[in-house]
This record gives C-alpha cells, structure tokens and sequence, in this order.
C-alpha cells in the first residue's frame, strides 16, 4: 500500500469508528458487532503504525491512553466552575423557586429539569472542533489537568460533528454506570484489592490516575449539562437549545432532561423521578433546575459560590444517625485490610444496623471520621448501609493506619502508589495463607499439580500446613487420612511437589506472591541477580537499576524480604531442598544481544513465559506489543492478531523451530 492509499483509508477508517462510537455510546443504537468493530479498530492500529505521520490526535487509536509522568497539572478555569445549593424539601425548592421570580420582578420564567449525575464534575475544551483540554471542577477556580484520562472515554468526541465554532467549552458529569461499578469491584475483589465505596468514588479515582491505561479499562462515561467559555456568535439563547446543539455536535446528553412551562411541572418530574431513580442504570442524586432563559440567567446573577439561577433538589434517602462505638480492621484472605465501624445500634428504613463498612482508609480521611463521632447514616439503594458525613466530631485525633497487621502483627503496606489497598505482607499470615498457597501452586509460579483450592482448603482444615514450606514436608499418611485422597492421588501431589523444587528461581520469586512483583518482574530479577541471596542482599537503589524494575517494585522487594517472618520462611525452604537460584541472564555478549521478541499464540512444550526467558539470558528483550522497533515475532498454534500487525510492518515472523534454532543454536 503507497503513502496515498494509505493516508485515504486512514481518513476513512477514523471517520468509521468514530461514527460507531457515536451510535453505540450517545445514541445507544450500535449497528455491528464488537468482533466488526475489533477488526476496523485492528486495522486502523496497524495503519498507524505502519505509517506514524498519518496518525492524527483526533484518532481513535488515542483512547487506549498512556501514562504521564509526576503530578497532574494544574488548570485555571476561564469562567469560574460553580457548585450548587442544595434543596433538600419541595417546600425548599418553592423557596427558591420564589427568589428567582422576585429577582426578575414578577416573571416567572420556563425551566429545565436534569437528573443530577452522582458523578465527577468536568470541563471539556474544543478548539476548531479539536479535544484540546479536559479539566477537573478542584476548588471551582482551579483543576486538575486530566486530558489524558478524558480521551478513553468514548462518548467524550475528539472531534466534534458538523460545522464547530472556534471555541466551545462544555461542562458535565464523569460517572460509571451501576453495571461497570459492580464488574469493576468483582475484578478487584478477584485481585485482592480495596473495594471502592461507590461508582462516584470510583469515577473520580479513576479519572485522576496517572496511568490512562487504567481508566480506559474503568469504562467511564459523560454526560453535557451546561456551557463555560465559548465563541458568542454560537451561542444559543436557552439552555434546553444549548443541549441540542451539544447532541448535534456528538456530546451524550441525558434523555430524561424534561423542558418545563412553569414550576408545577417541575414539582411534577422531582415527584416522577423520586420513585424512579432506582430502574435507571446510574446513580442520581436528585434533579438540576435551571432558569432557561440564558439572558435571565445574566440577570439573576451568581453568589461567590453559586449561581442564584440554578439549585439542586437532592432525593431523600434512608438515613439515620448514630454514633461509632469503635473502628475494627479486617484482614481479607487476599491479606487487603478493610476498616469497619461498629455503631450504636440504629433504626434505619426498617433493620437495625449496627456495623458498616468504611471501604478503605482513604474513605476514612475523606470522612475525617473516627471513634466517638456521631455520623449520618445511609442506606445505599436500600440496602447497603454506609456513612455519610461527620455530625457531631468528638474524637480529638485522625485515625491511625495500622503499621502491623492485627491478624499476625506482620508488615502493613500500601498496595500500589495510586492505590487505596494497604496489605499485610507476611505470607504466613493465617488469614491469607490459602490464597498464597493456591497462588504458589499455579502454574505460572511451581506449577505443582493436584495442589488447587479443594486441596489447599483441605490442608488449612487438618492443620497439615501453617505456611508455604509446609507443602514440602508432607507425609503420604496425612494425606491420605484427608477426604477424597486415594493412593493415586497422594502419589501424584507428593510427586508434583517434589517435581517442583527444581523450579528456576523465577518461578519461586512469582510464587511468593510479593506485591507488585509479577511474573514478568520476577524473571528480570532472577535472571539479573542469579541467586536468592543477591535479591536479599540488594538495596532498592541496586534493584532499580534492573531492567523494567521501578521504585515501587524494588521497594516492595526491600520491604518483603526484612520481615522476620519472611527470613524463617525461607529458612524452611532451603531445608526442604528447593532450587534458589538461576543462571543469570547475559546482559552483554549474548548471541540475541539487543534484540527484541514479540511471542504470540501457543508454543509446544514450552510455555511462553520460559521461551521468553531463552531470549533474555541470550541479551535479548522481550516485549509486549507489535512496533516498527521490533525484531522478531515467534509465531506458535492459534496466533492473536499481533500476527497480521507483524506482516503489515515487515516484521521478521519466526516459527517455534526457527525460533528454537536462533536460540539453542
């Protein structure tokens, strides 16, 4: 394909996606498949690689994200991003409703009535039609720069449809849909990390993460509600005008905003909307009224915070107040602690609550909560009770985060640098111990057969093992004393145990289970140091100089192999004989010196992780995705579609033979 051809059907492709993304996010009306939509995506991927200069910042490609580096930076908002006051009462939105009428002088003028979007506010920026800016409300005069996050987001256009002005800045609500929030707690539950407290928590952590690659897997979304700077000879006169004008431009614009005549109408959808709240697939936290008239907005005026033409009618929900008797830490079989408050017993729509979960530590300082503060109380959707806010402060001091872990006193760390998840690191931990040993047995760690969670739970059960060296010194008579465990099944564990403590040390540094430290990192490690000892014995400044090994990794290396706890642990497994060593990688001089591998689809005999190992003690790389800086691709059974990116680029496409022959020699 010539730079012409290639250059047309970029052109095309974009504008296919990008109409695809409107009608299945906006319009909601999507007219081919995910598959069919996966292959134009592919395609346009491996377009732009091929040809990098016809890759514009408009693309849809531009979504995946990317991380930024330090902090995010700050924005000053051109018009200051207000906030609302809140009416709790129809006898206080009457009230308001009564100075708006005074402050034009008797007329009572039309309105409009949104559903108010349990979300993040946000503002986004367009010049000539281009995404340029995304920003954060922060304290209403200055926020945070999140362009970056805001382009995963797929109703959030990068360009705009039709004829653009050349400036538009629109304002609106970052939120995540009930659906996503509860996968995206299900998965962090499976991983053994924090939970978050609600989709709005989520949304707002989501949307401040450095790493974009992250919040494109969050799936946010956006909704328009209103305008901030933008070129006047577009401008529209009403509110409800400047909503369609959004839509027309490909913004999603919430279908249940209503136009009212006049108040009682008003009344009427609050009312509507009030029993309804519960069936629509975000959370709403009430209704937006707004003055729709743009220029009786002007008349009206703002406060220093506020805009006297718009108020909130916030839903009420079931809430009771109630004060904290004390506040407990769990520890999770995954070793992540959660905080729960234990509360008076309260009333509250219907049952007695008595405990109710903090989520995290960093909800507990967003609260500012602690023992002997009386707090609201609210039942989420009915069901899941949950604090609201600090009532009456009594407690003198912040609530501490453990340093030790109440279960087995062990180290306590925070998960991930932009995380919520502190975790005990000790392995032994009681409380955390069956997920280690499962973890440990995987295959991607010993790979020890016959050892998976019916087993693992078995042993926990008979007291057989207290931590993961305890595998090692199992007798065929306890095992067989233990249900469902027959003599060939005995053999077999026994056999795959003893199988395993021939493992590189690669796979015994992954079975650890040490934070931050996968299976990738591991193999850098092993192969870089060669012996458990060196990894002990390394200073995380030693350890950073490691390939792909960051601050975070070397410091939860540090961190994991001080524990006392740790020490006697590996005390035991170098008694039970296993392998703590590998044979260090060739960083220079290797035959691969300097080359970089791409693997896709299944390899016989031989499982990618140890073929990747092949190439790094030879001085080679391997990496992760297909680019015009590769290579080689080793092309096992059943490729993936980084195959065809390969042929695109002219990449060399190896075959396990030809591949093992570079290799082996």
């Amino acid at each position: 394909m010539n730079q012409a051809q290639a250059k047309k059907e970029i052109r095309a492709l974009t504008k296919a996606i990008e109409e695809h993304n409107h009608k299945y996010y906006v319009l909601n009306d999507p007219v081919i498949s995910d598959e069919e939509y996966d292959r134009l995506l592919k395609k346009l991927i491996g377009l732009e690689e091929a040809f990098p200069f016809f890759k514009s910042a408009a693309s849809p490609t531009q979504r995946v994200g990317a991380k930024v580096e330090g902090v995010l930076p700050s924005v000053k908002h051109s018009v200051p991003l207000l906030s609302l006051d809140n009416t709790y009462s129809l006898d206080e939105l009457k009230q308001w409703y009564g100075r708006v009428v005074k402050g034009l002088n008797g007329h009572e003028p039309s309105l409009t009535a949104e559903l108010k979007i349990d979300g993040l506010s946000c503002a986004l920026t367009y010049r000539n039609g281009r995404f340029v800016l995304a920003a954060t409300r922060g304290d209403g005069d200055t926020g945070e720069d999140v362009t970056h996050n805001a382009k995963t987001i797929r109703d959030v256009p990068l360009s705009l449809k039709g004829k653009a002005p050349a400036l538009l800045e629109v304002r609106g609500e970052v939120y995540m849909d009930k659906k996503d929030f509860a996968l995206l707690n299900l998965q962090r539950k499976n991983n053994g990390e924090a939970l978050f407290a609600n989709p709005r928590n989520a949304a707002a952590g989501s949307l401040k993460l450095l790493d974009a690659r992250l919040t494109a897997q969050r799936h946010l979304r956006f909704f328009v509600h209103s305008t901030g700077s933008s070129d006047k000879n577009k401008a529209k006169a009403t509110q409800w005008e400047f909503l369609q004008m959004a839509q027309s431009y490909g913004f999603s614009v919430n279908p249940h905003n209503r136009l009212c005549r006049n108040f009682d109408e008003v009344m009427a959808y609050c009312e509507e909307y009030r029993l309804k709240r519960q069936e629509i697939s975000y959370d709403v936290d009430g209704i937006v009224v707004k003055v729709n008239d743009l220029s009786l907005q002007a008349q009206l005026g703002t406060t220093l915070k506020s805009p006297r033409w718009a108020v909130a009618f916030k839903f009420p929900a079931y809430q009771a107040s109630t004060v904290i008797k004390d506040i407990t830490v769990q520890v999770g079989r995954t070793g992540v602690l959660t905080p729960v408050a234990e509360l008076e017993p309260v009333a509250c729509a219907g049952v007695v609550i008595s405990r109710a979960t903090l989520h995290n530590f960093d909800e507990i300082k967003r609260l500012g909560v602690n023992c002997g503060d009386r707090v609201l109380l609210e039942r989420a959707g009915d069901v899941i009770p949950k604090i609201v806010k600090v009532l009456e402060k009594h407690s003198k001091s912040d609530f501490a985060v453990p340093k030790t872990c109440p279960s087995c006193s062990g180290l306590v760390q925070k998960e991930k640098e932009d995380d919520v998840a502190y975790r005990c690191l000790n392995p032994s931990c009681p409380k955390q111990l069956e997920r280690h040993l499962v973890h440990f047995a995987s295959r991607g760690a010993m790979d020890i057969e016959g050892l998976g969670l019916t087993a693992v739970n078995q042993l926990l059960d008979k007291g057989l093992v207290s931590d993961l060296a305890d595998i090692y010194f199992l007798k065929k008579e306890q095992l067989m004393d233990l249900d469902l465990f027959a003599d060939k099944k005995t053999e077999n564990l026994l056999k795959g145990i003893k199988d395993s403590k021939s493992r590189p040390l690669s796979k015994f540094l992954y079975g650890l289970g040490i934070s931050n430290i996968g299976i990738k990192a591991a193999v850098n490690l092993a192969g870089h140091c060669g012996s458990l000892d060196a990894i002990m014995n390394a200073s995380a400044d030693k350890l950073q100089a490691i390939d792909e090994l960051g601050p975070v990794m070397a410091e939860s290396i540090v961190e994991y192999f001080k524990q006392s706890q740790v020490k006697k642990l590996l005390a035991k497994f170098n008694d039970a004989g296993l392998n703590l060593s590998e044979s260090k990688r060739q960083v220079s001089g290797g035959r691969l010196e300097g080359k970089k591998f791409v693997f896709t689809g299944e390899l016989a005999g031989v499982k990618r992780e140890e073929a990747g190992l092949w190439v790094q003690n030879q001085g080679g790389k391997v990496l992760s995705a297909v680019s015009r800086n590769l290579d080689y691709l080793v092309a096992g059974e059943n490729p993936g579609s980084k195959l065809a990116q390969a042929r695109l680029l002219g990449i060399t496409i190896l075959n396990q033979k030809e591949f093992e022959e570079m290799v082996h020699g």
